[in-house]
């Protein structure tokens, strides 16, 4: 419906990408992922490009089409080696997906491809609860790892039918690696001696710190407190360079700086300590605040990017998988990295979390001595300060041109879809545009590559590269609280949109860049409440 009215605005249509993508996993419980019928996906193809293409254009692509799937013909053999490769595997297209839509993307991974979740304002505005509240987020989340490692995170289901958790261990010791052509994952929680420790960064200084004492025991919050303010102690605001603003750049250049940067061995050491910590900490200073109104786009905003190099961009080292957010004003969040974190394992991790922070603190800290938090060392040349400079310009300029618009729809929440036996999730993607066939057709693809043979027809068509032209990236993270998720369009000319909804309201956030003259986030967001209400009348007529 809401594509309709862009429309009619003078904005052509397009196809919608779901962010959440299918995992390969190792439970027996869970069945394997089937590969659609062909027949199915390429008439739901050429349905969706209805919109998108003059008559004659589409003659042409249809003729394409039905040659493709034609019996016995490249489509079916291409079908037939992706069915095999399903009964091999669990998932035949979740590896492939990771390396092409993540690992092989050049783009920054800042605002372009890592979600931040914006969670409620804490009630605090000053440093010492900062710190208190950080020490009580740290032990919280290892006690989810606890509980992953021991095996007591119950097994997650949806009406019934088991979810994939292989995702849970791998969240922590990770973290992606650049590379010249592709970037890797490096999973470092596996190796005989894990990692026991968390990497804490505060005015743009990193800090390891140890968060297990000498026997195993996981350290207590007062023992994190104690650390914290030792770290803080050691992180007045000097003349430090951002390292972690490298990490912000286009892949390729921040492949390149990055080899660079560990031809030294002090600083190989101090990229090594961050790359295998458990996660990662910000503290944040905070977010600067121009009206109410504002300040809920702004918190999102800043645990998305950190607000930009004078702010707390500073603050991140992007390619880590969990990066936490708090700030001195309260404002809190988590920032991921997808090729390995998936909305699902995130959105119960942040659950665990906000339930454990009701609770006291279970355990007396032990009279023992802590070792001094190690602050992280770098060795600066003339290169490496150019291709710090050269970060914080680009980041700045992506920065200033992403617009984020976060609103909480209050007429209704997902309890009023259920009422109809409707899917809530369904529900908000009738209005913003449906059944997604883009898997199964890039599936087919990457199967002619990987076979050595020339790429099909179908996939040259010019229809095909307007239909992969991700004008809308639409994102679900149903929390128990009222989170919102956020991260940037795909392509210039875009809107990303992501819902969390809670049982009598929907909280939203827009993003859109304000490079391009046709896109506008307030603008959408007022189409999309005008659309809910719509809907909500279909449902339920006015007397």
């Amino acid at each position: 419906m809401i594509l309709r009215k862009l429309q009619s605005g003078g904005c052509r249509t397009w196809l919608s990408r779901v962010s959440l993508r299918p995992e390969v996993c190792f439970f027996s419980s869970v069945p394997p992922q089937p590969v659609p019928p062909l027949a199915q996906t390429l008439q739901g193809y050429l349905r969706a490009l209805e919109p998108l293409l003059p008559p004659e254009e589409l003659t042409h692509t249809r003729r394409i089409v039905q040659e493709f799937g034609r019996p016995g013909g490249l489509g079916s053999k291409l079908q037939e080696a992706l069915e095999r490769r399903a009964r091999l595997s669990k998932n035949w297209i979740s590896d492939r997906w990771v390396q092409w839509a993540y690992l092989e993307s050049r783009q920054p991974l800042p605002v372009h491809s890592n979600p931040a979740i914006s969670l409620p304002r804490r009630d605090y505005n000053d440093w010492r609860s900062q710190l208190v509240f950080a020490s009580k987020l740290i032990a919280a989340v290892l006690d989810f790892k606890a509980k992953i490692n021991t095996g007591q995170l119950p097994a997650e289901s949806m009406r019934g039918m088991p979810l994939c958790m292989e995702l849970y261990p791998l969240l922590f010791s990770s973290c992606r690696i650049p590379g010249p052509k592709h970037d890797y994952i490096a999973h470092y929680g596996r190796s005989r001696r894990s990692p026991t420790h968390i990497t804490v960064v505060r005015n743009y200084q990193f800090f390891q710190l140890d968060v297990y004492n000498s026997d195993g025991s996981r350290m207590t919050e007062s023992q994190i407190h104690a650390q914290l303010l030792r770290i803080r102690s050691q992180s007045w605001k000097t003349d430090k360079e951002p390292m972690g603003i490298l990490t912000s750049e286009h892949r390729h250049t921040w492949g390149a700086a990055y080899n660079r940067l560990l031809r030294d061995k002090l600083n190989q050491e101090s990229v090594r300590l961050i790359e295998t910590g458990l996660f990662s900490l910000c503290l944040d200073s905070p977010v600067m605040r121009i009206s109410d109104e504002k300040y809920a786009s702004r918190k999102a905003a800043q645990v998305l990017h950190g607000g930009g190099t004078f702010s707390n961009s500073g603050n991140r080292w992007f390619d880590k998988t969990l990066q936490f957010v708090v700030g001195e004003d309260g404002s809190w969040g988590l920032l991921y990295e997808q090729a390995t974190a998936e909305g699902p394992p995130i959105a119960t991790l942040l659950h665990h979390i906000l339930e454990y922070c009701e609770k006291p603190d279970p355990k007396r800290a032990p009279l023992v001595p802590l070792p001094m938090p190690k602050k992280l060392y770098f060795h600066i040349d003339r290169e490496i300060k150019r291709d710090i400079e050269h970060a914080k310009q680009n980041l700045d300029i992506l920065i200033n041109d992403l617009d984020v618009h976060v609103f909480n729809f209050k007429r209704f929440g997902k309890e009023l879809p259920k009422q109809h036996k409707l899917s809530p999730n369904s529900f908000i993607q009738v209005a913003l545009k449906g059944h997604g066939i883009d898997r199964h057709l890039l599936g087919l693809k990457l199967q002619a590559i990987e076979e050595g043979l020339s790429i099909p027809k179908v996939f040259m068509d010019t229809a095909y590269g307007l239909a992969t032209h991700w004008k809308l990236r639409t994102g679900q993270v149903p929390a128990n609280t009222d989170s919102v998720m956020c991260f940037g369009p795909l392509v210039p000319d875009g809107y990303a949109v992501c819902y969390n909804p809670q049982a009598d309201h929907v909280h939203f956030s827009v993003t859109a860049f304000n490079c391009c003259e046709e896109t506008n986030a307030e603008t959408l967001a007022r189409t999309l409440k005008e659309t809910l209400c719509e809907l909500q009348d279909l449902l339920q007529p006015p007397v």
